[in-house]
């Protein structure tokens, strides 16, 4: 597969490559040069759920997330 390179440097990458990898808008990808050619690697996104896992804290007086549900929904 080829792809001509435009005037400001922009490469399109195949729709298949796209597909295959999972390349979407947003998507970061890492180039470096290897032995004269250029090595592109997407990076996979950080998982935001993931990342406040575990930060919450429960109010004052309430032991469960249960007990603070069925406070607040009454």
């Amino acid at each position: 597969m080829k792809s001509k390179v435009t005037e400001r440097g922009q490469v399109t990458l195949p729709k298949a490559i796209r597909q295959k990898l999972g390349i979407r808008a947003g998507t970061i990808i890492e180039f470096e040069l290897f032995n004269g050619k250029i090595i592109g690697t997407k990076k996979e996104s950080m998982d935001v759920l993931k990342a406040w896992r575990g930060r919450g804290k429960l109010p004052k007086g309430f032991s469960n997330v249960d007990s603070y549900l069925n406070e607040v929904r009454g």
